[in-house]
């Protein structure tokens, strides 16, 4: 099976930022001018957020470590995303009502699933298949919007709330608010509750919240999450480290000199840098994961945690490719208290 997940960060800036920063600002309702209680406000995929006080006002810090967009999310109301955030020091928020009302009819047309295939296979899809996965547990099962189109074969997934994960291998809670995700389907037998997939995608902001005290255990399990994670191979490639972090890379099923097919190079002023590569290769992780990455475009930018862009431009199967919530890193892992 191939399985195609993407993430948008959407924008990044190529410019190189080495002190810490604090962002402040306020979160008022569009139509009142009140402010707002509560609402959450956090750097995307990280472990990095705060909540308005009762005047609306929030502060946070952050580094150049974070490449990541702001996000400003309350129930009820429409989310905004910050992209240049780099480029101030406070800010100004005006949420509006969400207009989506979802129609309970809607929701619960028999479309040929039961509601109970529906969730069976979205948990699949959507923690994932390794022992880390099966750690997991969906918080709030019931604010989840399961439609299945059967014209197209795509079951697709919405929810009323952002989706709370409680991992409990990696000892963190994720909420995940699903922009899109989508099962395409190549066959579908729901009688027979049997199912060929075609391609998985799934596209939204996340927030990680530590559990951890200070467990071994759990230190343990993320660093083995992290090593040959999608994280860890852009890490390296950007040190240009990649045989010494356990990555090899085959073509045609041998195995090359990665640096004829990868050409990393420095950006002047830029904590990133540019990386062109136009051919497709497989990755083996300690002679045993292995993954195929695909180009989409010709070149991308890392940096040295392993943020890339553009990320729809590059296209994992295999091991990489198969990672889902469930074996997933924050973007700022590895960088202090993990």
């Amino acid at each position: 099976m191939k399985s195609k997940t993407l993430g948008f960060f959407c924008s990044f800036l190529l410019t190189s930022l080495l002190y810490a920063q604090t962002l402040s600002g306020t979160v008022i309702d569009f139509k009142t001018k009140q402010p707002l209680m509560a609402v959450s406000v956090y750097f995307d995929n990280t472990t990095i957020g705060t909540t308005t006080d009762d005047l609306g006002r929030f502060s946070i810090d952050y580094s150049d470590a974070i490449q990541s967009q702001l996000i400003v999310s309350y129930l009820g109301y429409e989310t905004i995303i910050v992209s240049d955030y780099r480029q101030k020091t406070e800010l100004s928020i005006a949420l509006k009502e969400s207009l989506n009302q979802l129609d309970e009819v809607v929701v619960n047309t028999n479309d040929g699933f039961t509601r109970k295939q529906k969730l069976k296979l979205f948990r699949k899809e959507f923690l994932g298949f390794s022992e880390f996965s099966k750690s997991c547990k969906i918080l709030n099962e019931d604010d989840l919007i399961l439609r299945f189109n059967k014209a197209d074969n795509v079951l697709s997934v919405s929810a009323r709330k952002p989706v709370l994960v409680k991992n409990k291998s990696l000892q963190y809670e994720i909420a995940y608010d699903i922009q899109d995700f989508e099962i395409t389907f190549r066959y579908v037998d729901a009688k027979q509750d049997q199912f060929g997939i075609h391609s998985v995608l799934y596209t939204g902001t996340s927030f990680y919240k530590d559990l951890n005290n200070g467990k071994k255990k759990a230190l343990k399990h993320r660093k083995k999450a992290y090593e040959g994670s999608i994280q860890h191979f852009m890490r390296s490639l950007y040190h240009m480290n990649l045989k010494d972090a356990g990555f090899d890379i085959f073509h045609k099923k041998f195995k090359v000199n990665e640096w004829e097919f990868f050409k990393v190079e420095d950006i002047n002023d830029s904590a990133f840098k540019k990386v062109t590569f136009e051919t497709k290769v497989n990755i083996l992780f300690k002679g045993k994961d292995q993954s195929v990455l695909t180009p989409l475009v010709s070149q991308f930018y890392i940096d040295e945690y392993g943020n890339y862009t553009p990320i729809p431009g590059l296209l994992f199967s295999g091991v990489m490719g198969d990672q889902r919530i469930g074996d997933l890193l924050p973007t700022n892992y590895g960088l202090k208290q993990d």
